[in-house]
């Protein structure tokens, strides 16, 4: 079979972004945004290799990059050129004496998801030229001037995304072609094998909305709004579980609910596992002091910490005005300051093995909502704090993900809503699973939804 070659297309300057560094730079979710894409190509086990082409000015900071993700992958680093089909020819003429697939992918779509990139991948089986596109949701008009001259029927049109993928002698012949012709303009790779090789099938394979480029300043919101809501693509095989067989892992709030099935499983993929909290060992998260202890004491046992887990947190559904001010101050301590404790005596523990941190929000973080005014403002705030840390400690190796679980059937949810059905609710063991394939991950930054199928947000 043909090995499938990977071109990260990084050649741009990002001129309409307005950034003082190139776009591909720009960093979202704890990582810059070409990293983002990598990692998707570094997953996907049918992926063979991967060539980065870059600005030639930026040659040396991509070196650094793959050595500091430690991406096995990644074979070539290319210099591109001034146009966008400048940086494909480098490809196509790195690999001029191979049969290959190429798959060209702009460093500037981080959200491509495995999916996608796989049916891209299937489809190269029966065709020569792929591209990737989603339906307009807008009309399309044609204008001369500032008049409409034409409106085409919109059910025949679609959004050109990427990854574009070609057996290489199929692209190599349409540039060739192509370059000899002095009137030859063009963006898209699709485009030039439709333009100089007619004959030529480009079969387009269903792309999404979320798989959207970073191209002007507002889409970096939208782009770190994507990475707050997506539900990532954790998938544990056998040799992922693997990994954390033999680690260290910590777990605060275990004694019950979600903590407590995530230490069960832990120890059942054959972790080491320490248990903390207050009902359990009188260890209370918001108090700095108990933590430092907590894994002062793991550490002088086991020699070293792996894996940080923090489940606890305190629910206090009441208006504010009738909250005792003591239960406030309880709440902000244990939620927020429990979370920054955590993460300021874990760091120097997992600093010495690449370890990870995990935290848990709710789905109240997306909007502040009446009887929650503490709780879902605090759970904001470590989404905010997890993707802050995630990229002040990228450079230390630590990984910082949060879980986002929706109603869960826990102890402190039965407290507070009382008896409900369990087809509403998640089961703990469930949260505790995507809590597994987070740590048996190479994510950083990321907030993990866990849902139900066809389930809403209210909390």
């Amino acid at each position: 079979m043909k090995r499938n070659i990977a071109v990260i297309l990084a050649g741009g300057v990002g001129k309409r972004l307005g950034l003082s560094t190139p776009k591909q730079f720009f960093k979202v979710a704890g990582k810059m945004v070409v990293e983002h894409t990598v990692d998707v190509f570094e997953r996907n086990r049918r992926v063979d290799e991967i060539a980065i082409v870059s600005n030639p000015y930026f040659v040396s900071e991509f070196e650094n990059i793959v050595l500091r993700n430690g991406w096995k992958k990644v074979k070539r680093i290319l210099k591109g050129g001034k146009e966008r089909y400048d940086s494909s020819l480098a490809a196509i003429r790195a690999y001029a004496d191979e049969d290959v697939n190429l798959i060209f992918h702009d460093a500037v779509r981080p959200l491509l998801t495995q999916r996608v990139l796989d049916d891209v991948i299937d489809a190269l089986a029966n065709y020569k030229a792929i591209d990737v596109a989603v339906p307009s949701a807008d009309t399309i008009i044609e204008v001369d001037g500032d008049f409409i001259s034409g409106i085409p029927d919109r059910s025949r049109l679609r959004r050109g995304q990427t990854p574009q993928a070609f057996d290489a002698a199929t692209i190599r012949d349409a540039y060739a072609k192509a370059l000899a012709d002095p009137a030859f303009r063009t963006t898209d790779d699709c485009g030039v094998v439709r333009r100089y090789l007619p004959a030529v099938p480009v079969y387009v394979v269903r792309g999404e909305e979320s798989n959207m480029k970073l191209t002007y300043k507002e889409d970096t919101y939208m782009l770190d709004k994507l990475f707050q809501l997506r539900n990532s693509e954790l998938t544990a095989t056998a040799d992922d579980t693997a990994r954390l067989a033999g680690r260290v892992a910590v777990v605060f709030g275990g004694s019950y609910g979600i903590g407590a099935e995530t230490a069960r499983m832990l120890r059942e993929a054959k972790a080491a596992v320490y248990s903390f909290s207050r009902s359990q060992n009188g260890v209370d998260v918001g108090r700095r002091a108990d933590v430092a202890a907590a894994l002062k004491q793991v550490a002088d046992i086991e020699g070293r910490i792996d894996f940080v887990v923090n489940t606890a947190g305190l629910l206090n559904r009441e208006p504010l005005a009738s909250m005792d001010y003591a239960a406030i101050e309880e709440a902000v301590r244990t939620n927020y300051m429990g979370t920054v404790n955590v993460a300021l005596e874990s760091r120097p523990y997992l600093k010495q093995g690449r370890g990870k941190l995990v935290f848990f929000t709710s789905s109240s973080y997306t909007r502040g909502r009446a009887f929650y005014s503490i709780y879902s403002s605090t759970k904001a705030a470590i989404v905010n704090f997890v993707q802050a840390i995630a990229q002040e400690w990228d450079a230390d190796g630590i990984s910082v993900n949060c879980i986002n679980p929706e109603r869960t059937k826990t102890p402190m949810r039965l407290k507070n809503f009382g008896t409900e059905p369990d087809d509403t609710l998640l089961k703990p063991e469930e949260v505790a699973e995507a809590t597994l394939r987070t740590l048996a991950s190479d994510y950083t930054g990321q907030v993990i939804d866990v849902r139900r199928k066809g389930a809403d947000d209210e909390e």
